[in-house]
């Protein structure tokens, strides 16, 4: 087909068109940062003790420390238990001040709590043996947006980015504002993993979305703005919480503005390129003429009539991943980095605490450090390449991470450094992950490929709290297999073809020819051509070196 790419490049490939679209990408971002920490600030530990108002049946008038002093056994350090009392006994309040009380249990009545705002914790008692649902619930969410990466990437390759978008955005801001009237933790839980599936279908297919549209110049600065707008979420997050204490009318607040993107129905475009591979070649040309008006810039009618594809697309499917050998190593090799990528990010998210800080102010920070390393990959994308970033950004976060292990425990600022240099190496790869997999599916395949890929993110970001339970063992283990991993996806990056400057393919055949290119050997690209071992030069649109 008349490559959509020759035609972006007529019209402007990032004008005034591509920016706007770019500025709507940024509005949900800011909520998916939201919904992935929220409740960090909503499950904060407070001090509580069993709920012993049963001695105020025979004594009405002791003080709330005589009560406590009376009903409450003391730990080590002399202080009240928070998960035991003494059990109530059917006598006076004369005889349990003369012989005491010596029998304990577990607290059978509830718990107190200071009188602060509520809290998921204090609200549905997530303390003591219920203190594992708050990481239930985080599992749930986690398990939410793998749910949604098995849902919403093929269906976008179905039905169009646009509509799985609002789809999505319906979803977060339904659910999202429902979490805040939910009368039970359970619910709660339930209503999070439909945000976690939403966070998903967002975040997947704005990546599609955007990638279609933008030119291969202007592709990395666009996606890792967005990116970089989800670590400015995160700082505004450690705000929000620290000026509203209230769990529910936080989540009201973090939920609530996704409703302003609502107007998407009238704004939103589809993508030319997934409407050409329908065969939807009128309305394609529509979105064309429609940004070549709104980039001023003229479009050649002789041009756009071509804009027919030479045979009608099918579907792409997830058996379409593994069919053809080019796409196979690209799966496998793509889905194991975006594990790995998961995996360290998430397992140095959960140990790097010692900062010294309080919560908000570490959050504030974890947010920062994502800024210069999302900022910084837009040009060593454009600089260095796909695959060598990748490559080399792997390596880094897992070798910092094996450093960690060899760390004595007296040295937490030594330790702290370096994993911060892990997560700063760990949320660049990530942005480079987003970039590199979107250029290197077909557009059929395209956001079921993206889609797999995010499947095994989530399952990392599953499985890397649990890891961190290997911890009592021996505490190197955990940080030693977080180490380990990366190290191995960077490795196996380096057979990953290289990607920058290249136009997208759109179908699996296309790719295929690219792939024979490329093992038949190539030289350089200049001016859109690509030479291989004959000589022959191959039109970039059509035959560029892919594999």
């Amino acid at each position: 087909m008349s490559g959509v790419g020759e035609i972006l490049k007529a019209i402007g490939d990032f004008g005034p068109f591509q920016k706007r679209l770019v500025l709507l990408t940024l509005i949900p971002c800011l909520s998916v940062a939201f919904h992935q920490f929220c409740q960090l600030f909503m499950v904060l530990d407070v001090p509580h003790h069993c709920d012993t108002s049963w001695i105020r049946t025979v004594g009405p008038n002791l003080t709330q420390e005589e009560q406590l002093n009376l009903t409450l056994p003391r730990d080590a350090d002399g202080e009240y238990e928070q998960c035991s009392m003494y059990s109530p006994v059917d006598w006076d309040l004369d005889s349990i001040v003369a012989y005491g009380l010596n029998a304990t249990q577990k607290c059978s009545s509830g718990w107190v709590y200071p009188a602060e705002p509520p809290s998921l914790l204090t609200e549905f008692d997530l303390v003591c043996d219920r203190k594992d649902l708050n990481d239930i619930g985080q599992a749930i969410y986690m398990a939410g947006l793998l749910l949604g990466s098995m849902i919403f990437g093929p269906l976008s390759d179905r039905i169009g980015r646009r509509p799985v978008i609002l789809i999505s955005v319906i979803l977060q801001g339904l659910f999202g504002l429902g979490i805040a009237f939910v009368p039970h933790f359970y619910v709660y839980m339930a209503f999070r993993c439909v945000v976690g599936a939403s966070v998903s279908g967002i975040t997947m297919t704005i990546l599609s979305l955007a990638t279609e549209w933008i030119g291969v110049s202007s592709r990395p600065k666009a996606v890792l703005t967005s990116h970089c707008c989800f670590a400015i979420g995160q700082m505004i997050l450690a705000g929000l919480s620290y000026g509203i204490r209230n769990w529910r009318l936080l989540e009201i607040a973090g939920s609530a503005p996704i409703l302003v993107v609502f107007f998407y129905i009238g704004v939103l475009p589809e993508s030319a390129r997934w409407l050409v591979t329908k065969g939807r070649i009128e309305e394609a040309k529509k979105l064309l003429q429609k940004a070549a008006a709104t980039n001023k810039r003229s479009l050649p009618e002789g041009l756009l009539e071509q804009l027919k594809p030479e045979k009608q697309t099918k579907s792409g499917s997830l058996l379409d991943l593994f069919r053809k050998k080019h796409l196979r190593k690209v799966t496998l090799i793509m889905s194991c980095a975006w594990f790995v990528n998961s995996f360290v990010y998430y397992g140095l998210s959960l140990n790097v605490t010692n900062f010294g800080l309080d919560i908000y102010l570490t959050q504030l920070a974890f947010g920062a450090v994502e800024i210069p390393a999302r900022v910084g990959c837009i040009f060593t994308l454009q600089w260095f390449g796909r695959r060598k970033t990748q490559t080399v950004l792997l390596l880094l976060s897992g070798v910092v991470c094996l450093i960690i292990t060899g760390i004595p425990e007296d040295q937490p600022l030594a330790t702290t450094i370096l994993a911060t240099i892990g997560k700063f190496a760990a949320s660049a790869s990530f942005s480079t992950s987003y970039v590199y997999t979107a250029e290197l599916f077909p557009t059929v395949v395209r956001q079921t490929g993206v889609g797999l890929c995010s499947m095994s993110a989530r399952a990392a970001g599953i499985l890397a709290p649990l890891v961190r339970l290997l911890g009592q063992y021996h505490e190197a283990i955990p940080m030693a297999i977080f180490g380990s991993a990366p190290v191995l996806g960077g490795l196996l990056c380096v057979l990953l073809p290289e990607t920058r400057g290249m136009e997208l393919q759109d179908d699996t055949e296309d790719g295929q020819t690219r792939a024979e290119v490329y093992e038949n050997g190539t030289s350089s690209s200049e001016n859109g051509q690509v030479k291989g071992k004959d000589g022959v030069q191959v039109n970039e649109c059509t035959k560029t070196t892919y594999f």
